[in-house]
C-alpha cells in the first residue's frame, strides 16, 4: 500500500462521530457523508446539524467546496448506495450499542460491513472507527467484507482501525485537538491510516502496533472512567448512611496532590456505561470474569433508583405524602450542555419516581420533545414554568441554564430539592449526590 491514492471517503454513519471526521476530511478530498437515516441526511443538505456539534456555516462551507472544486475536495451527504460505490477509503462510525440483557450489539456493525463488502473492489481501505472489544474487527467484520466481496483480506483490500475519541458537547476538546490512535492490518496499511488521520489532526497521532491493541485502548479509556465513577458512586451510598455530604467529603479528600477527582452521578451515554460490557464479553469468551469492571456497571446501574428512594424518603421525612405528588426533573440527557440522551439514566429514574407514585414534569431546554417521545415514551415541557407547586424538584443535568435558577416560586412549602450534580446554592438544596 505504500503508493496509496486516496480519491474519495465515504464516511458510513453521519451522528457525533462520523459529521466532524467528514468535515474534517473535506477540506482535503471529497468526502460523502452516507446515513441510512434520510431525514437525518436532509437536515444536514440544509444545513441543520441536530446533535449541535457543527455549525450551520461550516457545514454549508464543506458543501459548497464540493460543488466548487468539481469534486475534487468537500463534503455531500447521501442515503443513496450508489453515491459511495467510486470510494476508495470506507470509514465506519456506525453505533455500537448493547442488547436488553448488556451484550454487545454487533448489528450495525455488521451490517454497514456488509454493505462495504458489496462496494469493495481491489486495493480499498476500510477503516472501523466504532468502539469493539479487541480482535472484534479481524474476527467479526473482515469475514463479512471477504464473503460479500469475493476479495482476499491484506491481499484485494486492507483493514484499518481508529476509535474516535468525540465528547459531545465539548467545543475544547474537539476532534483535531485529541491525539488519535492509529492502526492497520499490515505494516503498510498502518503507515497509511496514520498519514490519513495526520492530516486532520493537530494534536497528532499514534501508531498501535496492531488493530487488537488499537481496539483494546479505546475500551479501557471507558472502562477505567466506569471503575473510577462508580468507586465514587459506592462512597455516595456509604456515606448516606453514615450521614454526611459525599461533596464535602471530596473537598477534603481533594486537598491532596494525588487524590482523584472523580465524582458520583448517573453514568449513561454511548461509551462509558456501554464500552465496559464489551470488554467484559471479550474477557468471558477466553475463560475469565471480569470482576472489577463488571462490580462497578453494577454500582453505577444502582444510583438512579437510590436517587429515587432518596426524594422518597426525604418527603416522608418531611411528612409530604408521595403518591399523586408533583415532581420536576431538570434535565434528561446523559451530560451537560449536549442534546445526547442516548442511554441516559435520567430516565431510569423517572420511571422509579413513577413507580412510587409521583407525576414528573421533565424540563430540557437541549431536547428534542419528539426525540425523547420517540426513545423513552416521556413527555417534555416546552418551556420551565414561572411559577408551579412541586413537592420536590431533581436536578439531574448540570446545562448551564441551570447554574443560577430560581426555584421559590417552583415548590411548595415543605418541598425537597435534590442537587445531582452540586451546582445549586447549598442552602436552597436537601440533598447532594
Amino acid at each position: 500500500m505504500t503508493d496509496f491514492q486516496i480519491k474519495k471517503i465515504a464516511i458510513i454513519g453521519q451522528g457525533y462521530v462520523g459529521l466532524p471526521l467528514a468535515i474534517a476530511f473535506s477540506d482535503f478530498f471529497p468526502v460523502i457523508g452516507f446515513d441510512i437515516n434520510k431525514t437525518r441526511i436532509d437536515e444536514l443538505k440544509a444545513g441543520i446539524d441536530r446533535t449541535l456539534e457543527t455549525p450551520a456555516d461550516e457545514l454549508m462551507r464543506a458543501r459548497s467546496l464540493f460543488t466548487k472544486s468539481e469534486q475534487r475536495k468537500g463534503y455531500d451527504a447521501s442515503a443513496a448506495v450508489q453515491d459511495i460505490a467510486d470510494a476508495n477509503v470506507y470509514i465506519v462510525t456506525v453505533p455500537t450499542p448493547i442488547d436488553r440483557y448488556n451484550s454487545p450489539d454487533l448489528s450495525p456493525l455488521l451490517a454497514a460491513s456488509k454493505m462495504i463488502g458489496e462496494l469493495l473492489k481491489v486495493g480499498d481501505l476500510v477503516i472501523y472507527e466504532s468502539t469493539v472489544y479487541p480482535g472484534c474487527t479481524e474476527e467479526e467484520c473482515v469475514p463479512v467484507l471477504e464473503k460479500n466481496s469475493g476479495l482476499k483480506f491484506n491481499q484485494d483490500f486492507f483493514v484499518g482501525y481508529s476509535p474516535e475519541r468525540i465528547n459531545p458537547g465539548d467545543k475544547v476538546n474537539s476532534l483535531q485537538k485529541v491525539m488519535k490512535v492509529t492502526s492497520g492490518s499490515t505494516a503498510a496499511a498502518g503507515l497509511v491510516v496514520d498519514g490519513l488521520y495526520k492530516q486532520i489532526i493537530h494534536a497528532g497521532t499514534h501508531l498501535a502496533p496492531s488493530i487488537k491493541v488499537a481496539e483494546a485502548a479505546k475500551v479501557i479509556e471507558n472502562a477505567q472512567r466506569d471503575v473510577n465513577i462508580s468507586f465514587m458512586n459506592e462512597l455516595a451510598l456509604i456515606f448516606d448512611r453514615v450521614g454526611i455530604d459525599t461533596q464535602d467529603v471530596l473537598d477534603a479528600a481533594g486537598t491532596k496532590y494525588n487524590f482523584l477527582r472523580f465524582k458520583p452521578g448517573l453514568v449513561g451515554g454511548h461509551c462509558i456505561s456501554v464500552d465496559p460490557y464489551y470488554l467484559a464479553q471479550k474477557a468471558t469468551q477466553l475463560g475469565y470474569h471480569p470482576h472489577v469492571i463488571l462490580s462497578g456497571r453494577e454500582v453505577n446501574d444502582q444510583v438512579a433508583s437510590f436517587i429515587a428512594s432518596k426524594v422518597v424518603k426525604l418527603m416522608i421525612q418531611k411528612n409530604i405524602k408521595f403518591d399523586g405528588a408533583k415532581a420536576l426533573v431538570l434535565g434528561v440527557t446523559f451530560k451537560e450542555n449536549c442534546p445526547d440522551i442516548r442511554n441516559s439514566k435520567v430516565v431510569d429514574m423517572i420511571q422509579d419516581l413513577k413507580e412510587f407514585g409521583l407525576e414528573v414534569d421533565i424540563y430540557d431546554p437541549w431536547v428534542n420533545p419528539d426525540e425523547l417521545k420517540k426513545h423513552f415514551g416521556l413527555n417534555l415541557l416546552t418551556t420551565l414554568p414561572q411559577s408551579g407547586n412541586y413537592d420536590s424538584i431533581i436536578l439531574a443535568v448540570g446545562h448551564r441554564e441551570f447554574l443560577h435558577l430560581d426555584l421559590k416560586n417552583l415548590k411548595k412549602n415543605p418541598s425537597v430539592v435534590f442537587d445531582i450534580k452540586g451546582i445549586l446554592d447549598r442552602k436552597l438544596v436537601d440533598a447532594r449526590l
